[in-house]
């Protein structure tokens, strides 16, 4: 899952939260204000396949656990912990309540500690270290993107059994923003901009693996699936309200790949046996994070929500235990 977010356990100060755009933050409008975003209608789209409409809306009280541990990864520019008043209060973890609903539920979870950026081939390394330190030679389900694929295609680590892979709207093909970004920063400039990420202490060989021919002419050619690893995967789409973070990369995706989360379009998400595409669903939703603050306020007023990055999950670990993984 590409994620826009902070470097990990950043201490960011609320007075600058603001302008940090950049970073998923947007507040020109109220959390109390209703939600504008719109689901994606119905299509004839052929790449827009199985809406998911609200089958995650609500946690149930019953759900299978696999017989095997579930790895957790973030995404590129995702963090393990994130604490926007620096040491004064509990930070905000990256899985905050999805670990805990599945341990209630009896699923073995590791949660893979990778950079937040960098390479594919350098997050791949260290996922395969963190699964080989954490599940001492156990099989496990991931639940990860571009890295994983990499590690169980490529690296093949000894000391890790992977049985199967589930990506979430992980940009297998690329994404169109990615393209538009070099393109509006202009070749000249690439290496500015990457020496102001490196002052900040990010890694930037991974931006440019995210356009679509670096996908079509060089990852994927080297990255076939593995026999005996099955792939799953889901995708998101939705339509972005007048002041949405991702009105502009939305806008950008959507003509030339279609429906999309604002990062990452549905047609670049289908690897292996698809899922199903989650309706009304950015990419912040996915993980629990502005979905969870959005909500919040809306619940006190009755509204419904249409999807629960907690119940997902949880549908998740439930459909790979019915998978017999």
């Amino acid at each position: 899952m590409l994620v826009i977010a902070l470097r990990r356990r950043v201490a960011l100060r609320i007075s600058n939260i603001a302008c940090c755009k950049t970073a998923g933050f947007h507040t020109s409008r109220s959390f109390l204000e209703e939600p504008k975003d719109q689901p994606l209608q119905k299509t004839n789209d052929p790449r827009v396949d199985e809406l998911i409409e609200d089958a995650f809306a609500v946690v149930k009280s019953s759900y299978q656990a696999p017989k095997h541990a579930i790895v957790l990864a973030h995404g590129l520019l995702g963090f393990d912990e994130l604490r926007p008043v620096g040491h004064f209060l509990p930070g905000i973890a990256y899985w905050r309540g999805i670990t805990q609903a599945l341990a209630a539920k009896n699923v073995e979870v590791i949660t893979a500690h990778v950079p937040p950026s960098g390479r594919i081939e350098v997050r791949a390394a260290k996922l395969a270290e963190s699964i080989e330190r954490q599940a001492n030679g156990k099989a496990v389900n991931i639940i990860a993107g571009l890295d994983a694929r990499h590690m169980v295609s490529r690296l093949k680590p000894p000391n890790v059994k992977v049985i199967s892979l589930t990506t979430v709207a992980t940009p297998h093909r690329g994404s169109s923003f990615a393209d538009y970004m070099f393109k509006q920063i202009g070749m000249t400039n690439v290496p500015k901009l990457y020496k102001v990420l490196e002052f900040f202490g990010m890694e930037t060989g991974a931006f440019r693996q995210l356009t679509r021919e670096y996908m079509a002419n060089n990852y994927n050619p080297r990255t076939p699936d593995v026999e005996g690893v099955k792939y799953y995967s889901y995708g998101a789409a939705f339509q972005p309200h007048l002041t949405s973070v991702f009105r502009k990369s939305h806008s950008v995706i959507e003509p030339i790949e279609g429906a999309n989360d604002g990062l990452v379009s549905v047609e670049s998400s289908h690897w292996g046996t698809y899922k199903g595409t989650l309706n009304h669903v950015s990419h912040l939703d996915l993980i629990n994070w502005t979905n969870r603050l959005r909500w919040y306020f809306w619940e006190l007023t009755g509204k419904k929500r249409n999807f629960n990055a907690i119940a997902f999950y949880l549908s998740i670990a439930d459909m790979l235990a019915k998978e017999g993984l």
